[in-house]
C-alpha cells in the first residue's frame, strides 16, 4: 500500500476524501427523500474512513485502520436500525419523504 501511496501521492488522497465529504453534505443539505438522506450519510462516512486509511498508510500504523473496521461495523448497525425506522414510518405514514415527518411531532 506504501509504495501505491507514494505514486499517487497523499494530496490526491485528501482531495477525493473531501470531495465524496462535501457531496454528502449536499445530499443531507437539498434532498428530501430518506434513503438519499442515508446515502450521504454513509458516502461522509466513507470518506472520512478512505482519509483514515490513506493517513494509516501515509504513517505506516495500522490503528487507523483498525479503527475504519469498527467504523464500518457501526455503520452497518446504523443502516440496520435506519432502515427499520424508515419502514415504520412508511407503514405509518405511506411516504418516506423528510417534510411530511413533521406531523409526528405529537
Amino acid at each position: 500500500m506504501n509504495n501505491i501511496l507514494n505514486e499517487v501521492g497523499i494530496e490526491n488522497y485528501l482531495f477525493l476524501s473531501v470531495l465524496l465529504f462535501c457531496i454528502g453534505i449536499l445530499g443531507v443539505l437539498y434532498r428530501r427523500n430518506s434513503i438519499i438522506v442515508f446515502m450521504s450519510i454513509e458516502i461522509m462516512l466513507n470518506a472520512v474512513n478512505l482519509l483514515f486509511v490513506a493517513f494509516s498508510a501515509y504513517h505506516q500504523d495500522s490503528e487507523g485502520q483498525v479503527f475504519v473496521f469498527f467504523s464500518m461495523a457501526v455503520a452497518a448497525a446504523e443502516v440496520a436500525v435506519g432502515l427499520a425506522i424508515l419502514v415504520a414510518v412508511f407503514r405509518n405514514i405511506g411516504s418516506i419523504d423528510i417534510s411530511k415527518l413533521k406531523n409526528l411531532k405529537g
